[in-house]
């Protein structure tokens, strides 16, 4: 996971799920001219094993973040991965990915709890949050929520992701992912702060409250 050699920052090459592009318009009279990341949508799940009591979590190293990490001036030719080592990208998630097939984003959805978590888990016990945007000034790209309860039983692989997708599954106990997030630097997105609280609000009873 945290074995990243050979690191370079080059000049942006096209992928099929990405597209910068320039957008210029006119509002209120005023010429606008604006740089956008087009980028596919995608879904997010909340995964909680109530067997364990703990919620089913991605580990994985993320170009981006590690990037962010480094200063500007230290970004030309090869990076120093000792003095900038792997783990400064490695952030806690939870599982997610593109809508990039044509399906059903429920049935996407499904997919990837499978191929990330390692359950198989059905249609019907995926619920439905809601979809939000993804807004920053260069993407508005959209991310499906979905919620799952699942057990040991259901549990039918080892996950980590498919091809060549690095991916280590984390079993956190709730009141450890709480700890984490309390930390005043959390390497982790927005949304798996929403998914967090959105779970603390609408579904998690801690064991001595439950009936």
């Amino acid at each position: 996971m945290e074995n990243i050699a050979d690191v370079y920052v080059t000049d942006y090459i096209p992928t099929i799920y990405t597209t910068p592009c320039t957008m210029r318009y006119t509002q209120n009279g005023k010429t606008m001219e604006k740089g956008i990341f087009a980028e596919r949508n995608g879904v997010l799940i909340i995964v909680y094993n109530k067997t364990q009591n703990v919620l089913s979590l991605v580990r994985q190293f993320r170009p981006s973040v590690y990037l962010s990490c480094i200063p500007v001036e230290d970004r030309k030719g090869k990076i120093d991965t000792v003095k900038y080592p792997a783990g400064l990208g490695i952030t806690l998630e939870f599982c997610a990915g593109l809508e990039d097939k044509n399906a059903p984003t429920e049935q996407i959805a499904r997919e990837e709890i499978l191929e990330e978590c390692g359950y198989d888990v059905p249609l019907t016990r995926l619920e439905k949050i809601g979809t939000f945007k993804n807004l920053t000034e260069t993407t508005g790209a959209r991310s499906t929520f979905f919620y799952c309860e699942v057990t040991d039983e259901m549990r039918v692989t080892k996950g980590g992701g498919v091809d060549d997708e690095i991916i280590e599954v984390i079993e956190m106990p709730v009141e450890e992912v709480l700890n984490y997030a309390r930390n005043g630097y959390v390497n982790s997105p927005v949304n798996f702060m929403y998914g967090l609280y959105w779970f603390l609000c609408n579904k998690y009873k801690p064991r001595n409250q439950q009936l």
